[in-house]
């Protein structure tokens, strides 16, 4: 089982209301938002923007989500390098770590259950 294109882009900003503004004018709707300073905005059927606030001595990350239907049928081949296995996660899903020939890590999203 292969992954199923991107899923989401989780952006870490160190002003959650002007990043949230940012992607309202580009014609994101936000979804919902915490009461942590994040939340999430989706633009039709594309892959979903996640933006958590992190402190300002922290610099922001961004991380693209690759969405796999089934963790426990994921067979990575072997040119891929798996950092993290599928683990759950707070907010509902399992998630999973894997590295490229670059070292650039690539999260994994699939459902919860699977």
């Amino acid at each position: 089982m292969s992954t199923e294109g991107i899923e989401a882009v989780f952006l870490e900003t160190h002003n959650w209301g002007k990043s949230a503004r940012f992607f309202q004018a580009l014609g994101f709707e936000l979804d919902f938002s915490t009461d942590h300073n994040s939340g999430l905005l989706r633009n039709g059927e594309g892959a979903y923007v996640f933006i958590a606030e992190v402190p300002a001595d922290r610099k922001p990350e961004m991380q693209a989500v690759l969405k796999v239907p089934d963790a426990e049928a994921f067979r990575p081949g072997p040119d891929v390098e798996v950092v993290t296995p599928f683990e759950d996660t707070h907010f509902g899903t399992r998630q999973a770590t894997v590295r490229d020939p670059d070292g650039r890590l690539w999260s994994l999203q699939a459902p919860s259950g699977n």
